[in-house]
């Protein structure tokens, strides 16, 4: 195992919400897929046709090296004969959520909410995102607003996974 992994983190890529028109023939959709991206890692989802409010409910896991490192998703509109468009970007956080993570609460009600955390200058939520207890483990569910585009906003869902051989979150100082 490669000593300078912390651990996996579940990305859950739930749904995009109000995507761009990209697909000028068709004149009403896009066919959007996501591209998830952390460090030297990338990941995709699969590609939904005609579809600007499509629902992937996919799961993708990275390897966490750096959690001060963004997660970086893009998401595109798949064409068959021209090179794929943008359809926007947004980077996911970790810091507020491994301070949860940190904390070590254990036995609590499921649902509890244990942080959450308000769209600012500096995160891409679309509204406040919670931490949440929930089987065991706290995930945190976001809506991230879209830049570098006219409309769009994608539903996701991060969990930590502690890996036996790896150092975990504990040591490190946010």
């Amino acid at each position: 195992m490669d000593n300078s992994i912390l651990g996996l983190l579940k990305l859950r890529i739930i749904r995009g919400t109000d995507l761009a028109i990209r697909d000028a023939i068709k004149g009403r959709a896009s066919d959007p897929y996501v591209v998830v991206s952390m460090g030297d890692q990338k990941l995709k989802t699969s590609v939904k046709k005609n579809n600007c409010n499509p629902e992937w409910n996919q799961e993708r896991t990275l390897s966490i090296k750096d959690v001060t490192t963004p997660i970086h998703l893009s998401v595109y509109d798949k064409d068959t004969f021209s090179g794929d468009d943008k359809m926007g970007d947004a980077d996911i956080d970790l810091k507020p959520y491994v301070q949860c993570v940190q904390i070590g609460f254990t036995k609590l009600t499921n649902g509890t909410v244990v942080k959450t955390i308000q769209p600012d200058e500096t995160n891409c939520l679309a509204k406040e995102s919670n931490c949440i207890w929930q089987n065991e483990t706290i995930i945190q569910e976001m809506v991230l607003k879209l830049r570098n585009v006219e409309s769009g906003e994608l539903a996701v869902e991060i969990e930590w996974v502690d890996v036996i051989g790896c150092k975990g979150l504990s040591h490190l100082d946010l």
